[in-house]
């Protein structure tokens, strides 16, 4: 429940210690103004700091607004996955929001709200990438209650989104890519980039690295960073390794070797924002599934 372990003394230091943390996360891709002092290390806030209710404010046209810019190419030859649902979208921290919405807050260790938050980005991630022809399915479980009515701590949370992942793929065949979409921790200045005059929020790629196939996720992650750099340079802050006390490990991604975590963002980025770049990673995430598709198809 605490991350401590008593074989390993860092677990005990691991919040206490400045510079400790990063120890057990390895750099694996850095974009660009990447290094290994800026990672952000993930917050671990009280459960009753997360549930607190807070005042939100959300403005229309970020709402209305459609960043799905393929959507009047479509055509009735554009491939589609039809009735099956290939790609899973569940948030683990699913209460994590930002800083602008909420117009009371100041501390981004209080940037949580029940409604104006990361699931928000996951729904608009999905409609682009339905938009492309891929079966979408977004989970929107409410992890931090669930952690509330069994009595768990914030440390637990993966513990509690397993569940759904376990049951999302036990009970659909079809599925063949898993996103578990986080908001940063990481300050404005490292978290945002400007490409062709417009903000994009920045994404950065989490691999655990305490499971035995843990090396497929990495290709995964890999290889979108190395997409999304192509098309949108300075999108991607890189692939980042995650291990040992203080961390989860896993991140459920031993559940399938196509699952990827996916920190879009931070806490002080817009939702219009977010929402461009969901609609960017689609692009990029689509182009590459369906050339995939088409390989295997020929083969």
């Amino acid at each position: 429940m605490t991350n401590i372990q008593t074989s390993d003394p860092r677990s005990l230091l691991a919040k206490e210690v400045p510079g400790l943390p990063p120890f057990d996360t390895r750099l694996i891709i850095a974009g660009e103004g990447m290094n290994q002092a800026n990672i952000s290390i993930e917050s671990s806030p009280p459960l009753e700091e997360v549930l607190k209710e807070r005042r939100a404010v959300v403005h229309r046209d970020e709402e209305e607004k459609d960043y799905e810019k393929s959507s009047e190419e479509k055509s009735a030859d554009m491939p589609t996955t039809g009735d099956r649902k290939v790609v899973f979208i569940y948030n683990t921290h699913n209460r994590e929001s930002f800083l602008p919405h909420l117009p009371d807050v100041t501390d981004p260790n209080s940037a949580h709200h029940h409604e104006v938050n990361i699931t928000k980005v996951s729904e608009k991630f999905a409609e682009a990438l339905e938009a492309r022809g891929i079966g979408t399915k977004v989970n929107n479980t409410d992890h931090m209650g669930i952690l509330n009515e069994r009595g768990w701590t914030y440390g637990q949370s993966y513990q509690a989104s397993r569940e759904v992942v376990e049951a999302a793929v036990h009970e659909n065949k079809d599925i063949q890519y898993i996103f578990d979409i986080h908001r940063d921790s990481a300050t404005r200045e490292n978290s945002t980039m400007v490409i062709n005059d417009q903000p994009y929020a920045r994404i950065l790629f989490v691999v655990g690295a305490e499971h035995d196939q843990y090396e497929k996720n990495l290709e995964i992650a890999w290889t979108l960073h190395e997409l999304v750099e192509e098309k949108y340079p300075g999108l991607s802050r890189g692939v980042i390794e995650k291990q040992g006390p203080g961390n989860n490990g896993i991140y459920n991604q031993d559940l399938s070797e196509n699952a990827v975590l996916l920190e879009m963002g931070g806490y002080e980025n817009t939702l219009d924002e977010l929402y461009r770049t969901a609609d960017a990673v689609a692009e990029v995430f689509s182009e590459w599934y369906w050339k995939a598709e088409m390989v295997q198809g020929n083969e």
